[in-house]
């Protein structure tokens, strides 16, 4: 089954932060590659992140994501550089956001 992707305003707007053309494109293809089995990609979050998964993209980067297997999507939420201890750090802006009312889809 093919799952249809669904970028968010906040991961794009994450992804052209990055400002690197080439890591960009990177991760918009990795996000396009979530299409096929997207369950079977990436690793579950716990804790805070509970309900996202997160996947590799170009190096450090990580993209941030959640199924939703009743209406065949995947929504794109965040993407950034995985960088621990570090207010850039993709896992910290991704809580913000949650806690922001900015990721959440249900």
């Amino acid at each position: 089954m093919t799952y249809r992707i669904l970028i968010t305003d906040t991961c794009l707007a994450l992804i052209i932060e990055i400002g690197d053309k080439k890591i960009q494109r990177t991760i918009l293809e990795r996000i396009q590659k979530l299409s096929n089995e997207p369950d079977k990609q990436g690793k579950k979050l716990v804790k805070d992140l509970s309900g996202f998964r997160s996947i590799h993209a170009a190096g450090r980067y990580r993209i941030l994501y959640k199924v939703d297997k009743e209406t065949i999507i995947v929504y794109a939420l965040a993407a950034g550089i995985r960088k621990e201890a570090d207010k850039k750090d993709i896992y910290q802006i991704a809580k913000k956001l949650l806690r922001a009312g900015l990721l959440d889809l249900s």
